[in-house]
């Protein structure tokens, strides 16, 4: 009890003490006593520098005054075994996966010594008792990495000696990995964060980094990372040896994104015009949305070529490309009797519009025009592919909707287009079309139309255009505009459609044309001449034509059940006959006569030149006759947990047409057409169509108002054949399941794979083509043993003509292109065709494709035709250094 009322005493005093100290503090009276500074100062300490894992040296701390320390930030750093304090050698001692950070910098490595005096810090590797080494140091400050073998840095002066370093550069427009610069150096001497000095230095963009492929030795150089690299003597290795490819000094760009720079050019000898160089130029990235490529060809003989391609885009507004070529070929020298010379030109424009900049309108570009034999005459590797270019096509147009009820599309194009054979070129400078959608005047807007009244409809449109016809040499001269047409045509086409007796739709149509010209003919009998004169009269006129029609058609379906215990259960047949009437009258108020020389009066309209046809003369009163069938089979499925019947096309499509002529005097019947397509081998579609004519010939072949079979023929006699199909083959076919992955989890019949020819042996065991010994591949080049991927295409086409019995194929051929990948780095592809009738090959390219890991080697070649000729071309993948490359090429062949 005493030692209690003890104790309540003893708190209470300590409870009176803290609350009067309280109040004491809240009203501090400063003394009056001068500060003196302390004559030692102690270095400054990491933070943390007092933990449990810290060993204390007992060493009293030096009196001398250290230097003034820089570091702005604190010192983090950990270690796996152990941290050390040595305050007698002023260090930190960091042991296993040690590991510091300042503001932005890390450091990791083995072990790491800090000295806290010099804000200095010695980064290394561990090494066990083999002699391996590991844990090597990682060092990144910014977005800088290097991973050397050792390293020195300067907290205070940001400055670092670094031992064997390697960093990887990201350069160009690639991907990371694909298109990376590899920095090594033996000695590097970090100046400041974007300065370093290098000696006895690689750079390579190959993969490995251990053993590379390739590599550049530069013996001095000044590195700034993410800009570039300036060397001093730098002569290519390739797999640790030395080649003579060598320059004084380089300049290696190591900048991101697009930069304006030189194309290196290729080089080579044509015997014609000497010693070249092709490709060369220089990149010019106008914006961040516009880019400008020059390039030029230059001979020794005093032929050039030059090219401009610019590429533009902008996101989610447009995008495109404008190319311009010019070439100016002399062939051999100028006063010898071959000597010639010929300038082509071809122009290149493609711009699309995003559908996200207007939902209105919408402006397109597709524009290739030129030299029709720019291609076939250049002697420039980039125009091989299009040698075989017989059209160019272009066309320019502008398309606007105006939504409101009823909507309105407008548009204004503008087309070219250029047969490089004949050198014939026609345009429309510009055609004009707007069309109003579908109008029922008799039905609401929303509601279902019943009836033959409710589904009356109609439509207007319009087209305008100012055609030109022209040839190359008349080309942008005022020529070309001397047989320029130009014309309109409105056109109201009325229509309705309805139901009788439940199965059977007839439809009715009818439709209405104007046509404006602004010029017309006038023709007449020159007596002096004795010659037919027409004459051309400039100015407005018009004519119109109608025509009515009628069609009704149905759909007729028929099954055959052969029972379900059957292989195929059942087929169904679906028949969709129609006939069709057209009546249109003849249009004789807009025919004129003239007197012939024998004082007969000729007819001819003065609307011979319009560009949407004649009126016709005479009246149309016509029948036609369609029957289109598809027929399907219904067959088991092998697969015993199928519930449900497969359904395997027979027949796609099978039509039949012709047509009758009320108004013809004879021969009103047309001749039979007959076209169909088929897949009854899976993924091989055959496509055929025939031309019937029941009607017979005579001894001159013409066509004569007799029924074939009252002449002792068929009822029908063919004329004309067409047969076309075409397939491809893989290796991957042949497996068990066609070329299903294994992951594919979906159930499918094995009978209807992929494979079109599906070998015996290959369903219920192991593929047929199987590798013998998967495990002993290597892994930077495994062989594929007896599965070497492959793949094939096939085209066959055939035409048979017998119009005048002479039973004639007059085409006959079969194309046919694949490749073969012979290793993993190794692939040959060809590309060719036969002629069966004419018994000579088309023309034929074979190439060949080596991946040497950071080159590139391919061969193209053709052996044969007007195209024979061979180049082959090595390179450096990478695009930072795309320009270390050499081809070659054969020289033109000519006959």
């Amino acid at each position: 009890m005493q030692s209690n009322k003890h104790l309540l005493v003893f708190l209470f005093v300590l409870l009176v003490s803290a609350l009067n100290s309280r109040a004491q503090e809240d009203r501090i009276i400063p003394l009056p006593i001068k500060p003196i500074q302390d004559s030692i100062t102690a270095p400054l300490l990491p933070p943390n520098i007092l933990n449990d894992s810290i060993t204390v040296d007992s060493t009293e701390v030096d009196s001398v005054q250290g230097k003034q320390p820089l570091l702005l930030d604190k010192i983090k750093y950990k270690a796996k075994d152990y941290v050390k304090l040595s305050q007698k050698d002023n260090k930190i001692y960091l042991y296993n996966e040690a590991e510091i950070y300042y503001q932005d910098t890390e450091l990791k490595a083995g072990v790491i010594v800090m000295d806290y005096i010099k804000n200095e810090v010695y980064a290394g590797r561990l090494q066990d008792s083999t002699g391996t080494y590991s844990q090597l140091p990682y060092f990144k400050q910014g977005t800088n990495e290097v991973r050397p073998d050792s390293i020195r840095f300067n907290f205070d002066t940001q400055k670092a000696l670094i031992w064997n370093s390697r960093t990887e550069q990201q350069a160009g427009l690639g991907q990371l990995g694909s298109d990376a610069m590899k920095v090594y150096a033996e000695i590097t001497k970090k100046e400041n964060d974007s300065v370093y000095f290098l000696s006895e230095g690689k750079l390579t963009t190959s993969k490995d980094t251990i053993d590379p492929d390739y590599y550049i030795r530069i013996r001095k150089a000044k590195f700034v990372p993410k800009k570039k690299i300036i060397a001093g003597f730098s002569n290519i290795y390739i797999v640790d040896v030395p080649t003579p490819v060598a320059l004084p000094f380089a300049y290696f760009p190591l900048t991101t994104g697009r930069s304006a720079g030189l194309i290196f050019p290729t080089f080579g000898n044509d015997p014609n015009r000497g010693y070249f160089l092709q490709n060369g130029g220089y990149y010019l990235p106008i914006s961040d949305y516009v880019d400008l490529s020059l390039t030029g060809d230059f001979y020794t003989n005093g032929s050039y070529g030059f090219r401009g391609q610019s590429i533009y885009s902008k996101r989610y507004r447009f995008r495109g490309n404008i190319n311009f070529s010019y070439e100016n070929l002399i062939q051999s020298q100028k006063g010898f009797d071959d000597f010639s010379r010929s300038s082509n030109y071809n122009i290149q424009i493609r711009h699309t519009q995003d559908a996200k900049a207007s939902p209105n309108s919408r402006f397109s570009a597709s524009v290739n025009l030129g030299s029709s034999q720019f291609f076939t005459n250049s002697l420039n590797q980039v125009n091989r592919s299009n040698t075989q270019t017989n059209t160019f096509a272009s066309s320019i147009s502008y398309s606007k909707t105006f939504p409101a009820y009823p909507s309105v599309n407008t548009s204004l194009t503008l087309t070219h287009s250029q047969n490089s054979r004949t050198q014939a070129i026609t345009m429309s400078l510009p055609t004009f079309q707007a069309s109003m959608e579908r109008i029922f005047p008799f039905a609401k807007r929303d509601g279902i139309k019943k009836g033959i009244v409710q589904n009356v409809n109609f439509q207007y449109d319009v087209n305008a255009q100012n055609s030109i016809t022209t040839t190359e040499e008349d080309f942008f001269t005022s020529a070309m505009f001397e047989n320029a047409r130009v014309g309109a045509r409105h056109r109201i086409p009325i229509a309705t459609n309805f139901k009788v007796a439940k199965y059977l739709s007839v439809s009715l149509n009818g439709s209405y044309e104007d046509v404006w010209t602004l010029e017309t003919i006038s023709r007449r009998f020159d007596q002096d001449e004795q010659a037919v004169v027409t004459d051309t009269i400039p100015g407005f006129d018009r004519f119109n034509r109608y025509n009515l029609g009628a069609s009704i058609g149905t759909v007729v379906y028929g099954t055959f059940n052969f029972g379900e215990d059957k292989k195929i259960q059942a087929l169904r047949h679906v028949m969709r006959p129609s006939i069709s009437y057209s009546y249109a009258p003849s249009f004789e108020q807009f025919y004129d006569t003239y007197a012939d020389a024998d004082g007969e009066e000729v007819q001819f309209t003065p609307f011979e030149t319009s560009i949407y046809g004649r009126p016709s003369l005479s009246k149309s009163n016509s029948m036609s006759f369609s029957l289109q069938n598809t027929l399907e089979a219904k067959v088991r499925s092998k697969d015993s947990t199928a519930t449900e019947p497969r359904k395997v096309s027979i027949l796609s499509n099978l039509t039949l047409s012709t047509s009758y002529n009320f108004e013809a005097d004879s021969l009103k019947l047309s001749p039979v057409n007959l076209s169909g397509g088929t897949e009854i081998i899976k993924n091989v579609p055959i496509n055929f169509s025939a031309t019937l004519d029941p009607y017979a010939i005579d001894n001159n072949g013409r066509r004569i108002n007799t029924f074939n079979v009252s002449n002792g023929g068929g009822l029908l006699r063919l004329t004309s054949a067409r047969i076309n199909t075409g397939f491809s083959l893989k290796s991957d076919m042949f497996k068990k399941g066609g070329n299903k992955s294994n992951e594919d989890t979906e159930t499918e019949d094995p009978d209807y794979g992929a494979n079109p020819f599906e070998l015996e042996g290959a369903r219920d065991g192991e593929p047929f083509f199987k590798r013998e010994n998967p495990d002993s591949d290597e892994v930077d080049n495994p062989l594929f043993g007896n599965k070497i991927p492959w793949d094939m295409r096939f085209t066959y086409v055939a035409t048979y003509n017998n119009s005048n019995r002479q039973k004639e194929i007059t085409n006959h051929s079969l194309m046919f292109s694949g490749n073969v990948q012979l290793s993993p780095k190794w692939e040959v592809g060809f590309n060719s065709g036969y002629d069966l009738k004419n018994k000579g090959f088309a023309d034929t390219r074979l190439n060949f494709k080596r991946d040497l890991n950071s080159f590139r080697l391919s061969f193209d070649w053709t052996p044969f035709g007007r195209f024979e000729r061979w180049y082959f071309f090595i390179g450096i993948k990478s695009s930072i250094l795309s320009d270390l490359k050499w081809e070659n090429r054969s020289q033109p062949f000519s006959r």
